[in-house]
């Protein structure tokens, strides 16, 4: 008599060996991070100056975040997930604070009244949150695909690390010249701007017609901006782990701090005289690491860097650059904040 078959019972899909994050983490985390944006601007929904004392709290509140979401991944997903997150978060907080130089002969640039600077850093943020998912899908979609996405970032990585240590070593100093700015020279050709701020407007209703406040420009141009952080903010963080999941969040919780952070260090950004040569010694060492990383997997032989080294590493050089720029500072007094050797471009004027 034949013995009945057992019918197979169907075994759940493996989970993603690329990630640790189940689609309940992600949501709670997305939901995390919108709660918080919807709190900064219901904080900036009337324009303020921003004191240090007020600064200084919600500092202290974004750094602590990411140190208690690293205790979290330590006793849910051990040692080696909590060491790439924190490596990664310190590699995009220390290329964070170099956007905010930017961003501050930004608001320069187009004369933005001190009350509405949390304003615009805010608009920024959340567009940089925006462009920094979609530049991390895209990166996870490339290294899926082949591990030449590891050459590629690696390449990039230490083409732009060339770049940068090549302008600090030639004292150039980054400028903002609003008139060359493609992307405001385009807006102003399709829509008048005011010629004064109009509170946090960004449109109002002129002659009958919508025009844009400079409020406006100003929040398009950091935008753009972000952009071209994003490039190399991305595979810098994908050079310390390949999950997707821990990308976004060192991206999330090194720039939801940032708007806090900006009005704390203002008077001592144009005292970091010495971060671009770190920032360009951090990028080319994971550009080797990314490249390095490749190459093991085609040779065994190739040796790859552990984690906890590139950690010691990146803080290393942070700290050697921050001492040798205090001191070059004793020595030679910096600029006050907003200030350059070259006059600031002039702010936007009315446009048709």
């Amino acid at each position: 008599m034949p013995v009945a078959e057992t019918p197979a019972v169907a075994s759940p899909p493996p989970a993603d060996p690329t990630t640790i994050a189940s689609p309940g983490l992600w949501a709670i985390t997305v939901a995390g991070l919108l709660l918080l944006l919807a709190l900064d601007f219901v904080l900036t929904r009337r324009p303020h100056e921003v004191r240090t004392r007020e600064a200084v709290g919600w500092s202290v509140f974004y750094l602590m975040l990411p140190l208690l979401f690293d205790v979290y991944l330590w006793g849910a997903h051990g040692a080696a997930v909590s060491v790439e997150f924190f490596t990664g978060y310190v590699v995009e907080k220390s290329l964070s604070v170099d956007n905010l130089f930017v961003f501050m002969l930004l608001l320069a640039a187009f004369a933005v009244p001190s009350a509405l600077t949390q304003r615009v850093l805010l608009y920024g943020i959340a567009g940089a949150l925006v462009l920094r998912a979609v530049f991390i899908m895209l990166g996870a979609a490339a290294l899926k695909s082949g591990t030449w996405a590891f050459l590629l970032f690696g390449a990039v990585l230490i083409v732009t690390a060339v770049k940068v240590f090549r302008d600090a070593t030639a004292g150039r100093e980054q400028q903002v010249d609003v008139s060359s700015m493609r992307t405001v020279r385009l807006i102003r050709r399709f829509m008048p701007v005011t010629d004064d701020y109009r509170g946090s407007r960004l449109v109002v209703r002129e002659g009958g017609r919508r025009a844009l406040t400079p409020l406006a420009l100003a929040v398009v141009a950091v935008f753009a901006t972000d952009i071209v952080f994003a490039v190399d903010s991305v595979p810098a963080v994908y050079g310390v782990t390949e999950d997707p999941f821990l990308v976004f969040a060192t991206n999330a919780f090194a720039l939801l701090g940032l708007r806090a952070l900006y009005f704390v260090l203002r008077s001592a950004l144009a005292r970091l005289r010495h971060l671009n040569h770190g920032l360009s010694v951090i990028l080319a060492f994971i550009g080797v690491k990314l490249v390095l990383h490749w190459a093991h997997g085609i040779w065994a032989w190739v040796p790859e860097i552990p984690t906890l080294a590139s950690l010691a590493v990146i803080v290393g050089v942070l700290l050697v650059v921050t001492l040798t720029s205090l001191h070059s500072a004793r020595r030679a007094p910096a600029a006050p904040p907003g200030e350059t050797s070259r006059p600031a471009p002039e702010p936007p004027h009315t446009s048709s």
